[in-house]
């Protein structure tokens, strides 16, 4: 699922467009990023976060559950389709779980920040 009408926050259009995988890790990890966004900047994407919009994003390693991630090739399963749809511009930003995040990151992409574990 990409972002759209079925993500849309309550906010007339969204301020950020975060790009997660839909496990429960990844979108409490998101839910996390937004809540946190929300009380550094307030005014900008609003005090409750719905000037964040969160936008689920299946990969192929969702899709891929049958076999081991080293029959597949378990390098960027998890984080392929998100990079993408950031280099698309169809998110502003993504939020991963480091187990994911491939040893050398893709082209223009850059980790900038980490929650506290």
């Amino acid at each position: 699922q990409r972002c759209g009408p079925s993500s849309v926050s309550m906010m007339a259009e969204p301020v950020l467009r975060l790009g997660t995988r839909g496990s429960p890790l990844a979108l409490a990890q998101a839910y996390e990023t937004r809540r946190r966004l929300a009380e550094q900047f307030p005014d900008e994407v609003g005090k409750d976060g719905e000037g964040v919009q969160i936008c689920i994003i299946n990969t192929s390693g969702d899709m891929r559950l049958d076999k081991a991630l080293s029959e597949i090739g378990g390098k960027g399963l998890f984080t392929k389709e998100l990079d993408v749809a950031l280099l698309s511009k169809e998110v502003d930003f993504c939020v991963h779980s480091m187990k994911d995040v491939p040893t050398f990151l893709p082209p223009s992409t850059h980790l900038e920040t980490m929650l506290p574990r």
